[in-house]
């Protein structure tokens, strides 16, 4: 019997955020983990979701500055998620 041959497909959460309603789901989980590596993470699959070089165009930003600021391991500043927040059509908001 022949082996059969698979690939190794990382699941991306950017494959599945197909709606203004996945993704506004998507960040507020994020933002309730209260980790700042995991909501810029989230912020790069949306921008990914999204068109990151689209996103790029919208907020002045480099394309590959913002795959690395919003990576796991990246750390932007703040003006750069306010950015980025707005060019997707969202608002940050604080509640009690």
């Amino acid at each position: 019997m022949p082996k059969t041959k698979t690939t190794t497909r990382l699941w991306d959460a950017a494959r599945y955020l197909e709606s203004d309603e996945d993704i506004v789901s998507y960040l507020d989980a994020a933002l309730n983990e209260d980790d700042p590596a995991l909501l810029a993470a989230a912020l790069g699959d949306v921008a990914r979701a999204k068109g990151m070089t689209d996103i790029a165009r919208e907020t002045g930003l480099g394309r590959e500055s913002l795959y690395k600021a919003l990576s796991s391991e990246g750390n932007p500043e703040f003006g750069t998620v306010q950015k980025v927040v707005r060019s997707l059509g969202l608002k940050l908001c604080v509640t009690s």
